[in-house]
């Protein structure tokens, strides 16, 4: 996307096969450990991770479900 043009705000969850799941989990942790961005495309959009993003796990617990979440997080410019 050209610089100027405003991304529209996004919100979605995709779901993988455990494998294929594993792949993208072991791709972002080589970046990570390289201090390399990460490139993934999820539901159609590709997005650059950047090297320096803030990576934290997050942990909710309901009435019939619990969730973790492994984020990452970086300000958009």
């Amino acid at each position: 996307m050209p610089k100027g043009r405003k991304k529209r705000r996004r919100d979605i969850e995709k779901d993988y096969p455990a494998k294929q799941f594993a792949a993208k989990l072991r791709r972002l942790a080589d970046c990570i450990e390289q201090g390399r961005q990460f490139r993934i495309q999820v539901a159609g959009e590709r997005i650059v991770v950047p090297a320096g993003a803030v990576i934290n796990i997050a942990h909710e617990r309901g009435r019939s479900s619990e969730e973790i979440e492994f984020q990452l997080v970086w300000p958009v410019s």
